[in-house]
């Protein structure tokens, strides 16, 4: 019985040699030429414990003073960051056959310019959690905000990999807005531009499209898609306006969908709940959808009829 185990397994391994010699492109086997995302994953928690030094206490080094901590998780960064931008750096049509030292010293430059660009970071990310606690009268201060809001949390994350993403550095930033996003249930593509003093409420559900822009002081909900209108274009869409742009101000209330890279919801607009937009909305209007009507019968149960006509409409 054990014999016949053993021949059948040593067939499904002779199948498994045989497809990865097929030429598609999942066949790739040189396991340390791949970014490893355990490893991304731990910068995200070194990161998260450089911008936030009093909050989250570092496992691996102990602390004797602020600066000799930040100097320890700095250094961790910069040597494991280097090493996985060189990695990607050949996923760039340039790059691909750079020898090792001019990948490494291109690597190096990036992961000090990323470096560099963190107290800039940090005072955007300020604004968040300034946002998070004014925005809530659920927070009762602003360390709850940064401790436990998994919208802030995706923000956070969204911030520093959109500073990589505009460095041009391939897949890495994905790998950690994914990785919120598996946290969180809110999906921000790192090449998104968001403003300062952004909050996101609840937020589950939430999808922000890599071409959206969104200004200062925008609250968004639960639920909501900033998207495209369509994406059956597939790669020709490439490098396309195909997502909303949020002004100053806004306020987006849980399930609403603004879709389309034309669409424009300008200052100080509210976008109620469920509201599903395809066209450009002026400053200062308010956009809600008509509610259910709720009637009884005689017996005392409750009934939902909905109004004949079911269109979101402007409430000036």
């Amino acid at each position: 019985m054990a014999d016949n185990i053993e021949k059948e397994i040593g067939g499904v391994i002779a199948g498994l040699m045989a497809s990865y010699g097929e030429g598609k492109f999942i066949d790739k086997t040189d396991i340390f030429n791949q970014p490893d995302k355990a490893v991304i994953i731990d910068i995200i928690h070194k990161l998260q414990e450089i911008v936030f030094p009093g909050f989250f206490k570092p496992d691996t080094y102990k602390t004797y003073s602020v600066k000799a901590t930040v100097a320890a998780l700095v250094e961790d960064v910069t040597h494991n960051l280097k090493k996985q931008i060189r990695i990607v750096l050949r996923y760039n049509p340039e790059f691909a056959d750079t020898n090792f030292d001019a990948l490494d010293a291109e690597a190096r430059r990036l992961v000090m310019a990323f470096l560099n660009r963190l107290p800039e970071a940090r005072k955007l990310i300020e604004t968040d959690a300034v946002a998070g606690f004014d925005g809530d009268p659920a927070a009762y201060n602003k360390e709850e905000i940064v401790v436990t809001y998994p919208g802030f949390y995706a923000i956070f994350v969204y911030r520093l990999a959109h500073e990589l993403f505009t460095l041009g550095i391939p897949l890495i930033p994905r790998i950690m807005t994914e990785h919120a996003h598996s946290l969180t249930g809110i999906d921000i593509h790192p090449g998104a531009k968001v403003g300062k003093y952004f909050f996101i409420d609840h937020g589950t559900g939430i999808v922000i499209g890599e071409t959206t822009e969104i200004g200062d002081n925008v609250k968004i909900y639960q639920g909501v898609t900033l998207g495209a209108l369509s994406t059956r274009g597939g790669q020709q869409l490439k490098n396309k306006k195909r997502h909303p742009t949020i002004e100053d101000n806004v306020t987006i209330y849980s399930g609403a969908s603004i879709l389309g890279g034309e669409t424009v919801i300008g200052k100080n607009v509210v976008i109620g709940g469920n509201a599903f937009i395809t066209k450009s909305v002026l400053e200062g209007t308010k956009v809600s959808v008509k509610n259910l009507e709720m009637n009884f019968d005689n017996m005392g149960r409750a009934t939902v009829e909905q109004e004949d006509d079911t269109s979101w409409y402007y409430v000036i």
